[in-house]
């Protein structure tokens, strides 16, 4: 594969939230970069290890051991130095002392643009692999994490259910998920959930009085209802109160998850869909490709516009909004 010689030395950073799968991810491009000649620098702490020249050289050897371990080892950073010319600046200038031709970018929207701007400063080709949990990038049918983080949700899910079961309580619980709503609605199906709030969805509390109402109706004395912590309905403490005043003889508790979400070891699932990011990213930019994002379409590598990438978002499956409504009764 010489279409693009041209490119002889890489670097590769993961910045923004961690994502089970990250580590894959490296992997697959450090290994993938040695098979075809290619040098590789892994950048420490996002764009400020660019800035600050925090690089080690990586062969295959440095990524032995880690597909099966959640985080990321470059660890990750939020760059407020990168958002300034300067900062760029800095950062272009260690990229052409170490004579790296394209940077590999693991994570999300905010590292998608980092590199957009890095690019049009400074013609530095870039490359985009989405790493995060919320599944919200436009361009893949799924991102590195999002399948880890779902069945880290379920799984305690699953076992809040017990309690809620044995006492005849009513939960709320919240999951990630600050602008999109994928792990709460695939997760709210496969629990099980009487309702479940998103911020994809104009939810209103009528509406989840009537879910309630329902409920009882149908001789439920359990309940579980997952939040999105974007939901734009509230604080889901303040959703539960409100729950409370509607419904008195109700026992209602709250559980917000949180980072659980974020680590564990990644599934196959993610590890396999690392892996295919990770090489498609370094054939991509051998043949010429720059300025986009390596994703999987119908399980097929494919590469849009970092621009797209960014400007677009995944869309939540309307067929699942009505499959969670029937199957809830």
């Amino acid at each position: 594969m010489t279409e693009h010689s041209s490119i002889k030395t890489i670097g590769v950073l993961t910045s923004g939230g961690d994502a089970p799968g990250m580590n894959a991810a490296l992997r697959a491009v450090v290994r993938t970069a040695a098979y075809f000649g290619l040098d590789c620098f892994g950048i420490r702490e996002g764009y400020n290890g660019l800035i600050q020249n925090d690089v080690l050289k990586m062969g295959p050897r440095s990524v032995k051991n880690i597909i099966h371990r959640g985080g990321t080892i470059l660890k990750s950073a939020r760059s407020e130095e990168f958002r300034t010319k300067a900062g760029r600046q800095k950062a272009y200038d260690n990229c052409k002392a170490l004579g790296i031709d394209a940077l590999i970018c693991i994570g999300g929207d905010g590292t998608f643009h980092g590199a957009k701007v890095f690019y049009e400063e400074f013609g530095i080709r870039v490359m985009g692999i989405p790493g995060t949990i919320d599944n919200d990038i436009f361009g893949t049918d799924q991102t590195i994490g999002y399948d880890t983080a779902l069945n880290t949700a379920m799984e305690a899910i699953d076992k809040i259910r017990d309690t809620a079961t044995s006492h005849n309580r009513v939960f709320f619980v919240e999951v990630m998920g600050r602008d999109a709503g994928f792990i709460a609605l695939n997760s709210g199906i496969a629990t099980g959930a009487i309702d479940i709030l998103i911020p994809e969805r104009k939810d209103s509390i009528e509406d989840l009085f009537a879910t309630f109402e329902k409920a009882e109706k149908a001789g439920k004395t359990a309940s579980i209802v997952v939040v999105a912590e974007g939901e734009e309905l509230g604080n889901i403490y303040d959703i539960a109160k409100a729950t409370k005043n509607g419904f008195p003889e109700f026992d209602i508790r709250v559980a917000v998850l949180g980072h659980i979400q974020r680590g564990g070891s990644p599934s196959c699932a993610d590890r396999v869909l690392a892996s295919r990011l990770g090489y498609g990213a370094i054939v991509g930019l051998m043949k010429g490709e720059n300025a986009v994002m390596t994703g999987m379409i119908s399980n097929k590598i494919a590469y849009t516009p970092i621009e797209e990438a960014i400007k677009k978002h995944n869309e939540i499956d309307k067929d699942l909004l009505k499959i969670s409504e029937i199957l809830a009764l």
